[in-house]
């Protein structure tokens, strides 16, 4: 299979394995650009994530513990557990996602349709997207 391309706003996603149709593992590449827009604190119904970073230094919140992860690091989100991530530092951040079960390129498709219509998201319609895949957005606090 080659890699699936997925701009999403600012970031990238690069589906490496897309294990959503058999219920497998997941594999993809997120770069997130300095100060970009992420998606919202959430948690995922039916996935465990484990995040790698391989360039830059990326941000992840995983429930009350928030790390600067630089290449090599890693963390890991169990399902259920909220967790975020950002770039608020000066260069280009890329990380190998590993998700089990996949959430499966086509909510990133869908995602990006969304994010990518022009003018400010339809909130509305990305929750709808992010229910439909199973993930629950974190209240505001």
């Amino acid at each position: 299979m080659s890699a699936i391309e997925i701009n999403v706003g600012q970031l990238g996603i690069r589906y490496l394995v897309d294990g959503s149709q058999t219920a497998s593992l997941g594999i993809f590449e997120l770069t997130v650009p300095p100060n970009s827009n992420v998606p919202p604190p959430h948690s995922h119904s039916n996935n465990e994530e484990i995040v790698y970073v391989l360039e830059g230094t990326l941000r992840y919140a995983v429930g009350s513990d928030t790390r600067d992860l630089t290449s090599g690091q890693s963390m890991q989100t169990p399902k259920g557990t909220v967790h975020a991530f950002s770039n608020p530092f000066g260069s280009v951040a890329r990380a190998l996602i590993i998700q089990s079960p996949d959430i499966g390129a086509q909510y990133f498709k869908e995602v990006a349709a969304v994010v990518n219509a022009g003018g400010p998201p339809d909130k509305v319609a990305l929750v709808a997207v992010m229910s439909r895949h199973g993930l629950v957005p974190s209240a505001p606090k």
